[in-house]
């Protein structure tokens, strides 16, 4: 009997059809309105900080709710779902005093989805997620002084490392750096990935996904899309694409731009319109698939899924 690998499954799996990410996991936490004795179960009880709003750590405290988010994106018909470790990094969770049990969260939260596929009725996979740290490396947030730094590569890339040993020791099988606003935080993330596999003798594929803040096309560190993939082409990822972002319409002219540029797999995951008055998000399940069909009929790209605002009913529409 042949035993196929993981990124060989994938490729299989983009040459049949057009595959489906999950959709918003905050969103789904916010719906399942939590209260502070809900982010520190037992475990955290006495600790001195609110943790509310520290939707990562509802993998240690209430699995169940983060279980039943991904049950409901596989159920919506995806194909993959991303572990609940948007902010599983050591400078996230400094905010809360935490550092402490970053490698527990993400080894904790690529076991609950790998469960969580493991129990479903159709092939599906786990996307290690691994979002922007709250530090970037080309920017300085002090206006008084543009050449300081609040970190340096290394340390962004020993955050990042710590982050990816947690996801491939729970059993992620991709890694996808996502959310990408600065492009050298992600070349940081991206090699400490090489490191970690190295390290572990493992070999699993990396998708890489940038967000863009504004019409002009660019990240927050004022790369276009083909200048940030020519800087990360060399981590040779499985897929690359555009997340988060300007709602559908708006970020079509920068995903083809993208898959004209790109030499591997193209995806795209937008938020659901852009945010309202009230930050929340307009676009319903039937206006965004409809925008979305669009970018597969014109042949530009391989994945889709949701992101900010978007459901269960969004990527089952889609």
């Amino acid at each position: 009997m042949t035993t196929y690998s993981i990124e060989q499954r994938l490729l299989a799996l983009f040459d049949e059809r057009i595959a489906f990410f999950d959709g918003a996991m905050g969103t789904m936490v916010q719906r399942a309105g939590l209260e502070e004795a809900d982010f520190r179960g037992e475990r955290f009880a006495q600790h001195h900080k609110s943790l509310k709003g520290n939707n990562d750590l509802l993998v240690l405290t209430r699995p169940d709710v983060i279980r039943t988010i991904h049950q409901q994106y596989l159920n919506a018909g995806a194909d993959i779902i991303g572990t609940n470790t948007f902010n599983a990094n050591s400078f996230s969770q400094a905010d809360y005093d935490l550092e402490s049990v970053v490698y527990d969260l993400n080894v904790a939260a690529a076991k609950l989805a790998k469960e969580t596929t493991a129990a479903h009725d159709r092939p599906s996979f786990v996307a290690g997620a691994i979002g922007p740290l709250n530090k970037t490396l080309s920017l300085s947030p002090d206006v008084n002084d543009p050449g300081f730094r609040a970190l340096t590569f290394d340390e962004a890339r020993e955050a990042y490392a710590e982050q990816a040993r947690g996801l491939i020791d729970g059993g992620a099988d991709f890694l996808l750096v996502e959310t990408i606003f600065d492009t050298l935080n992600a070349k940081a993330a991206l090699s400490a990935i090489e490191e970690v596999k190295a390290e572990k003798g493992v070999d699993l594929p990396v998708v890489v996904s940038v967000t863009i803040v504004d019409k002009s096309g660019r990240n927050l560190s004022g790369q276009t899309v083909e200048a940030f993939y020519i800087s990360i082409e060399h981590a040779k990822p499985l897929a690359v694409g555009i997340n988060c972002s300007l709602g559908a319409a708006e970020m079509r002219p920068f995903l083809k731009d993208l898959s004209s540029v790109a030499d591997c797999h193209v995806h795209c995951y937008p938020n659901a319109g852009l945010p309202n008055a009230f930050g929340g998000y307009d676009q319903t399940p039937e206006q965004m698939a409809t925008l979305l069909r669009e970018f597969a009929s014109d042949g530009m790209v391989n994945l889709i899924g949701g992101c900010c605002g978007t459901t269960p009913d969004h990527i089952a529409t889609i």
